[in-house]
């Protein structure tokens, strides 16, 4: 039922949408959907409910390649990052974008629920950052400005635009990570540094 109805918005829309028809392509009459759901939009919520638990399973099982709170942030940044370049239905889903970037037919608090748990998957991140010398509110500010370069990245991915611009969008948030860290924490960024670099006198 709720594959029916993610294809059936990614074509028309959550306004193009209706019960009928993704009671059709799931092969449901229109009633046993709405012994469900008791509307198109309260589906379209348990869609994005779904999608932010799985975001959040995979920034979780992510583990930093190295100590310290710079390896984390890099881990986790990434975790998300990849997710929705790997789902990008997923983040036609998180940014409401099947339905004109707003989110329409949410009530208030359902909406804040959703907020708060793709904020759950981004809070490691802001750890990181505290962890890493900033003060709360300098954290959050980092962190979401990070959200805000990623996701543009991933909308110029997803959109094509990236080719017009000749760019990898995975280098050029590792590229953003890399100097975010050697700006707040450079201690950090240079033992990271030095241990990518082989050992030439190694055995």
């Amino acid at each position: 039922m709720l594959e029916a109805a993610r294809s059936v918005f990614a074509e028309k829309g959550v306004e193009g949408a209706s019960i009928r028809e993704i009671a059709k392509r799931a092969g449901y009459t229109p009633g046993a959907i709405y012994s469900y759901f008791d509307s198109k939009e309260a589906i379209y919520a348990a869609l994005l409910a779904e999608s932010l638990e799985r975001l959040n399973q995979v920034v979780s099982s992510v583990k930093a390649a190295g100590p310290g709170a710079a390896s984390t942030l890099a881990a986790k940044a990434r975790a998300w990052f990849d997710f929705y370049a790997r789902n990008p239905r997923d983040l036609d889903l998180g940014f409401y974008l099947v339905q004109g970037l707003a989110p329409r037919g949410l009530t208030s608090e359902l909406n804040q629920q959703l907020n708060g748990r793709l904020h759950d998957a981004l809070r490691p991140c802001e750890q990181a950052l505290q962890a890493m010398g900033l003060a709360a509110e300098a954290a959050l500010r980092e962190n979401t400005a990070l959200f805000a370069h990623g996701v543009g990245l991933l909308l110029l991915q997803h959109t094509g635009r990236i080719r017009m611009f000749g760019q990898s969008p995975e280098a050029l948030f590792q590229a953003y990570v890399d100097h975010l860290v050697a700006r707040i924490a450079p201690g950090e960024a240079a033992a990271a540094r030095a241990s990518d670099q082989p050992d030439l006198f190694g055995g």
